[in-house]
């Protein structure tokens, strides 16, 4: 997919974005709905079929080039990078996060298969939704010495036998992958996932350590995050050309883990991606995504062909979520109207 000018966006959405009595599309109208969202922190949305853009609005004075914290959407792509690792014959999910992370080998959290990491069934006692948790989000990101504290994680179930939401296990893989490749995961992400897509931009936060985060604040504009979620829904291909192995993706999109009790926005989980069935008018339409706080999205609906992607800087506020499915619902809603 060519990187378009902004000026270009009229002329990108679908037939008839501006008829004769200059009535907007189906699509452009549910984005230009969002205009009346009084909250002031949705940021962008775009919609790709088949690779070209039939929908795109921007808010509260953000463009094309803006980059976005997608916060946790970062941990899909950091499976993505796990996967890249895994074909370059330098991982193998079977084997322990000690084999790749010496360091840490003697703890609780060497002793964990990487299958289970991917799926958040590590058994750690790592809870993002319990501020005592040993584990914590922010205890991970206070940490003086990350690996010390990485080591000091103790276990709190049998691994692979319960999932527990945590940014520890993404932000391990995010370790592993890197003493796996021997490189940055920044730069191992620019070599294998952002180069051949075309991305270009990007900010990625790191911990003290100067690692970057393999859990989040990965910041990418809104067209990149599409791009990322065209290459998974057309099976690791980009422009023609491999970027990511199909078998990996389909291993990183099955139904591992179901968590519809747990989770209201999704009926399971698979390594670090989301799956839901939405019923759209008793239709239902099955959608693969990558979810980050505040509502940041890549949605990937294979049965339309189509990727949704959504930036939000809801933090914290729980009608983030609720507000990008709602846009992705009425997304799906109108698309049908076309069909």
């Amino acid at each position: 997919m060519r990187h378009l000018p902004l000026l270009m966006i009229a002329t990108l959405c679908l037939p008839c974005a501006a008829s004769a009595q200059d009535t907007p599309a189906p699509l452009e109208q549910v984005l230009q709905a969002q205009d009346r969202d009084s909250h002031g922190d949705l940021r962008a949305v775009v919609v790709l079929r088949d690779g070209a853009v039939v929908a795109e609005r921007y808010y509260n004075g953000e463009t094309a080039e803006t980059l976005h914290d997608i916060r946790s959407t970062g941990k899909s792509i950091t499976a993505l990078l796990v996967g890249a690792a895994v074909a370059r014959g330098q991982l193998v999910t079977t084997k322990t996060v000690g084999d790749y992370w010496p360091e840490v080998a003697g703890s609780p959290a060497g002793k964990v298969a990487l299958d289970d990491l991917l799926t958040m069934r590590s058994g750690l006692a790592a809870f993002d939704e319990d501020e005592h948790s040993p584990g914590n989000e922010d205890k991970l990101d206070a940490a003086p010495d990350p690996a010390a504290f990485v080591r000091a994680i103790p276990a709190a179930t049998t691994p692979g036998s319960a999932y527990r939401y945590n940014s520890l296990g993404s932000y391990i893989a995010g370790r592993v992958v890197e003493n796996a490749s021997g490189a940055d995961l920044e730069d191992y992400a620019a070599k294998v996932l952002f180069a051949p897509l075309g991305i270009t931009r990007w900010s990625w936060g790191r911990d003290v350590a100067h690692h970057p985060k393999g859990q989040g604040n990965l910041s990418l504009r809104a067209r990149d995050t599409a791009k990322i979620g065209q290459m998974v829904l057309d099976d690791g291909l980009f422009d023609g050309k491999r970027v990511i192995d199909a078998n990996w993706l389909q291993a990183v999109l099955a139904p591992r883990v179901a968590i519809g009790a747990v989770d209201r926005y999704a009926d399971s989980y698979g390594y670090f991606w989301y799956a839901k069935t939405q019923d759209i008018g008793g239709q239902k339409i099955a959608v693969h995504f990558a979810s980050g706080n505040g509502g940041n999205k890549i949605y990937v609906i294979p049965a339309r062909r189509m990727v949704v992607s959504v930036a939000s800087s809801a933090y914290g506020k729980g009608y983030g979520q609720r507000r990008s499915e709602d846009i992705l619902k009425a997304i799906l809603k109108a698309d049908a109207t076309q069909m």
